[in-house]
């Protein structure tokens, strides 16, 4: 059985995923805390609950997204699971950081296991199921869980809204054209866990989405 813990870390309000199985192996998805006392609350619950983190996904690598970064790959020895296409962003992270408010030290000496489209992503007795789905960021990726049916899409689709393609790396055609290909293709009553805000789900997002319709 799949257990998913959603956390909401810094001033952007960024959504932070644990997700875990029977047997306690876990995966942390874009960790956002930007303080000791954020640091605390994700530790904590991972203590609490007995979990043993064996990977850190990336939904994308917006300093928002990645604030907690280097503290969960230091503290629990683990690389940085993303798409290669944003590894740059690591590079300049801690200037990002710095003009939006993030206390963040360079990140570009992590390593980095790099994962592709449709690639299986093991923890416990599970997996996801990682979607490369640009347009939002270079290296974009969403990650797809059957049982229960769940997709969580970082900034690429959120309850009645889109990512925003005006940052660097951003494009509005390919954005539309991954949701239309990888996102809205999945089941209507497949839940849609967003790096912000709250959950939806496919079949509402296609009726009720203003830039989907």
């Amino acid at each position: 059985m799949i257990n998913i813990k959603e956390f909401t870390f810094n001033h952007f309000e960024e959504n932070t995923y644990i997700v875990w199985d029977e047997t306690k192996s876990c995966v942390i998805i874009d960790p956002g805390m930007n303080s000791q006392t954020e640091n605390q609350r994700l530790t904590q619950f991972i203590s609490d609950n007995g979990l043993c983190p064996i990977k850190v996904l990336l939904t994308h690598a917006h300093i928002d997204h990645i604030a907690g970064l280097l503290f969960v790959c230091e503290t629990y020895k683990l690389p940085v699971t993303m798409h290669s296409d944003g590894k740059s962003f690591l590079a300049e992270a801690q200037s990002y950081g710095m003009a939006m408010g993030f206390d963040v030290k360079d990140m570009s000496s992590l390593e980095i296991d790099s994962i592709s489209d449709n690639d299986d992503i093991t923890f416990g007795n599970n997996k996801l199921k990682a979607l490369y789905v640009p347009g939002h960021a270079a290296g974009s990726m969403a990650y797809m869980i059957d049982e229960p049916n769940v997709v969580f899409t970082g900034d690429v689709l959120f309850r009645q809204s889109i990512g925003r393609t005006d940052l660097p790396t951003g494009d509005y055609d390919v954005l539309m054209e991954m949701l239309k290909t990888k996102i809205l293709t999945l089941a209507d009553g497949c839940e849609v866990l967003p790096g912000h805000g709250p959950n939806t789900t496919i079949g509402d997002e296609k009726n009720l989405n203003p830039f989907l319709m």
